[in-house]
């Protein structure tokens, strides 16, 4: 399975990026907030859901937002360089056209809120899959 680059300039393109991320396992750690390049970067490993039809696979991945004027972070322990979150969703909501607010869900009620100048993201895989030790359930 060739490794994904993905990017987002809308919330229809985050939708994408979003699904692809979902359950991906993030250490508090791996997430930063670049402020003088106005960059919030996160790496992770994220469940392969576009190889499901062969086996379940995870892959070591990297997801950054440009153009971030700020950021909230609510229900995460960001002292707990160690600990272990996992992605559930991502959003952007419009708030004066093209700004707005990313979020980022994790499991357990988890968020982060970015300030955006404008919707930009790239997702880009950094290299092989491994595989994974179980398929995410998720309660219907």
């Amino acid at each position: 399975m060739p490794d994904l680059k993905l990017l987002a300039l809308d919330s229809e393109d985050l939708d994408v990026i979003s699904a692809t991320t979902q359950d991906a396992v993030v250490r508090v750690a791996d997430m930063g907030y670049a402020t003088g390049d106005h960059r919030f970067a996160l790496l992770m490993n994220r469940y392969a859901w576009e190889a499901e039809r062969t086996r379940g696979q995870r892959k070591r991945a990297a997801l950054h937002f440009d153009r971030v004027n700020g950021v909230k972070v609510a229900g995460i322990d960001t002292n707990a360089s160690e600990g272990v979150l996992e992605l559930l969703a991502i959003s952007y909501e419009p708030v004066d056209n093209p700004s707005g607010i990313v979020e980022l869900r994790f499991a357990g009620g988890g968020t982060v809120r970015l300030e955006v100048e404008c919707l930009e993201a790239r997702l880009q895989d950094l290299g092989a899959a491994w595989a994974a030790r179980m398929k995410p359930e998720h309660a219907a």
